[in-house]
Order: C-alpha cells, then sequence, then structure tokens
C-alpha cells in the first residue's frame, strides 16, 4: 500500500484507534474521511485536526452503510482505501446474561457484519483505482479469544478469516488487503478505565504505520505479533491464562 497520495475512508475514526491513524494519514499527505455514529465527536476531531472530512454514520444501519457509500464515491471519486475500525466490545458472562437479543445483536452487525457489508459496496469501486487498499481492524482476541468478551472475539475470528480469504482472492487485483490486530490498547473501547493498562496509543499507531510503510500485510503488537504465529498449544494456553488472569482481576464477574 503506498503511503501518501491516498484518500481514506476510515469508520469509528472519530476517537481512539481510529483517530490516531487518521492523524497519521494526514501527517503523510492523505486526504481522510472519518465516520461515526455521534455528531459532537466528528466535530471534536475536526477541530483537532481541520482537515478531517467528517459523516455522520451509524455502520450498524443498513441504510447508513449504503447512504454512505453513495456519498462517498460521488464526494470523493478517488477514494481508494477503506479502513474498516469501528467496533463494539461488551463483557457477557453467559451464564447471568438477561440482555435482549438486540444488545448482542448491535455487537455482531458492527463487528462484523458492517465491514464485510461495506467491502462488498466498495470493492467494485476500490478495484478501478490505481492502486487501492482495504484496511480490516480485528484484534489479537481473534487468535486467542477473551472469554470475558465471547461474543467480541468470535466477531473478530470472523473478520480474521474473512481478511485471509478477501487476499487470496484479491491477489490478482491492484487493491492490498491489510489486517490490523491491535491487543488491548488504551483507548476507552469497552467503556472508560477498561483499557487502562493496555498498550499506549501513539506507540502502537506508530508502529502500524511503520509496518504498512515496509509492506506487511499482518500486523501485530506485541502480544498479539507473537500470536499471528503461535502453535495451537501456545494459543489453547494463553486462552486459559488469560482468562484466569481477568478472573482474578475481576472476581464478581462469575
Amino acid at each position: 500500500m503506498k503511503i501518501s497520495g491516498n484518500t481514506i475512508l476510515i469508520t469509528g475514526g472519530a476517537s481512539g484507534i481510529g483517530l490516531a491513524f487518521a492523524e497519521r494519514f494526514l501527517n503523510e499527505g492523505n486526504e481522510v474521511i472519518i465516520v461515526g455514529r455521534r455528531a459532537e465527536k466528528l466535530e471534536e476531531a475536526k477541530q483537532r485536526f481541520p482537515d478531517l472530512h467528517t459523516r455522520v454514520c451509524d455502520v450498524s444501519n443498513e441504510e447508513d452503510r449504503k447512504s454512505l457509500f453513495d456519498w462517498a464515491i460521488k464526494e470523493f471519486p478517488g477514494l481508494n482505501v477503506l479502513v474498516n475500525n469501528a467496533g463494539i466490545q461488551q463483557r457477557v458472562n453467559l451464564l447471568k446474561d438477561e440482555n435482549e437479543w438486540s444488545f448482542h445483536q448491535n455487537e455482531i452487525i458492527t463487528n462484523m457484519e458492517a465491514p464485510i457489508h461495506l467491502v462488498l459496496l466498495f470493492l467494485p469501486h476500490l478495484v478501478k483505482q490505481e492502486q487501492g487498499a482495504i484496511v480490516n481492524v480485528s484484534s489479537g482476541l481473534s487468535i486467542t479469544p477473551g472469554v470475558w468478551v465471547p461474543i467480541y472475539s468470535a466477531t473478530k475470528a470472523a473478520i480474521h478469516s474473512f481478511t485471509i480469504s478477501l487476499r487470496h482472492q484479491l491477489e490478482d487485483t491492484n487493491v492490498k488487503v491489510i489486517e490490523v490486530l491491535p491487543p488491548a490498547v488504551n483507548t476507552d473501547l469497552g467503556g472508560a478505565g477498561l483499557h487502562t493498562f493496555g498498550a499506549p496509543l501513539d506507540d502502537f499507531a506508530d508502529k502500524v504505520f511503520n509496518d504498512i510503510k515496509n509492506g506487511d500485510l499482518e500486523i501485530g503488537y506485541g502480544g498479539s505479533q507473537v500470536r499471528l504465529r503461535a502453535s495451537r498449544e501456545e494459543i489453547d494456553r494463553g486462552t486459559e491464562q488469560a482468562w484466569k488472569g481477568f478472573l482474578n482481576r475481576n472476581p464478581d464477574f462469575k
């Protein structure tokens, strides 16, 4: 993927990892559009980075996704990079869960259905560009599931699998397919204060950008980088250890 001269659309771009990516793409001389559900968060991002373009869109809504596509290719016909970053993470004790199905369905739609649908919408346009790219942000939990976030982990595993298939299907096109697998990063994913132990956001984003510059197609950080080549035994052991560690820190979860 070329690092400059692109027109890039980032979902979930008003804060956290998405905004950190937007900042770095802007610094490299790209035109950047960020998408999010909340107009006030998008406005805050634009005040920080006035060159950003913004669009209110709830990617969990099918009609919003279609409207986003129609608007984006009309207003930015040179758009050549799609970054699927929007996500929801919800802690769920499956034995105690009393939520309505819609609570879980929203997580599934946002994390899995939406990025797949956006790829299908934008792909015919992207393959016509001189150089294109799709960047799917999955998770280290796509490989070693976080037992306390079972639905989130399942959706990210699905995106990991989908991205591999997509990369093979597009190997004879001019569209690069990149997967970013974050570990826990110090953002508000899942709720404020839950990931303060995570990797520093700027360090993580800088590492991702260096790897993109180097032409890497699967990009992790720290533990998630190691997991990319872990054995089944290491994955099973890591899953169990992380689960026990979570329960030690959160004894009321069970």
